[in-house]
C-alpha cells in the first residue's frame, strides 16, 4: 500500500512515498490492465498552503496489451508522471481527490491507479508498418496473404473520393 502517515507529514512538511504494486495486486482488479512485472511508484507528498496534500511523482511498469491492429501480444513501458491533490472537505473537482485519511494515514492507491488506468495508451501496435487482420476471414496480414477478394468501394463515396482527388 502506498501511506502517507498524516503525522510524519505534519512534522516534516515533505516524505517521500515510494512502493512496489505486484502485477497480480488486488489493485488491478476491474481494471483490464495486465501488467509483465511490478510497478514501480515514487512519489513525494507535502502540504500546500490551503491544507490540501499535494502528491507529485512517477509511476512505471511494462504493460502486457495487445496489438490494436492485428490483437498479437505487444509489451509496452509505461512510464507517467503524476500530480494528485487531496481535498479535505470531499468536493473533488478538476483533478482533486477527497481526502479520506485512514486513521492516521492517507492511503494514495487508489488515485495512483485512477491515474494510470486513465494514463494508459489503450492504441497501441505491435509495429509501425502491422498490416492488421483481414476483415473478411480474419487472417494476420503480417504472416501471409489471404485469397480474400477486395471489395469495390461503394459508389455512394464517389462524389467524396472525387473532392478528396482534387
Amino acid at each position: 500500500m502506498l501511506r502517507v502517515d498524516l503525522g510524519q507529514l505534519d512534522r516534516e512538511g515533505s516524505v517521500a512515498v515510494e512502493g512496489v504494486i505486484g502485477a497480480d495486486d488486488d489493485l488491478w482488479r476491474e481494471t483490464d490492465l495486465e501488467w509483465s512485472g511490478d510497478v514501480n511508484v515514487r512519489l513525494r507528498a507535502s502540504f500546500a498552503g490551503t491544507g490540501e496534500v499535494v502528491a507529485r511523482g512517477s509511476v512505471a511498469g511494462v504493460l502486457k496489451q495487445e496489438c490494436r491492429r492485428c490483437l498479437q501480444p505487444v509489451e509496452t513501458h509505461f512510464a507517467e508522471d503524476v500530480t494528485m491533490v487531496y481535498v479535505a472537505d470531499g468536493d473533488e473537482g478538476g483533478g482533486e481527490y477527497a481526502l479520506e485519511p485512514v486513521g492516521d494515514a492517507l492511503d494514495l492507491s487508489g488515485a495512483v491507479r485512477e491515474e494510470i488506468v486513465l494514463a494508459v495508451n489503450p492504441f497501441v501496435v505491435c509495429k509501425p508498418e502491422c498490416k492488421g487482420l483481414c476483415p473478411r476471414c480474419g487472417q494476420n496480414l503480417n504472416d501471409e496473404v489471404c485469397d480474400c477478394a477486395v471489395d469495390e468501394a461503394d459508389p455512394r463515396w464517389a462524389v467524396l473520393r472525387e473532392l478528396k482527388s482534387e
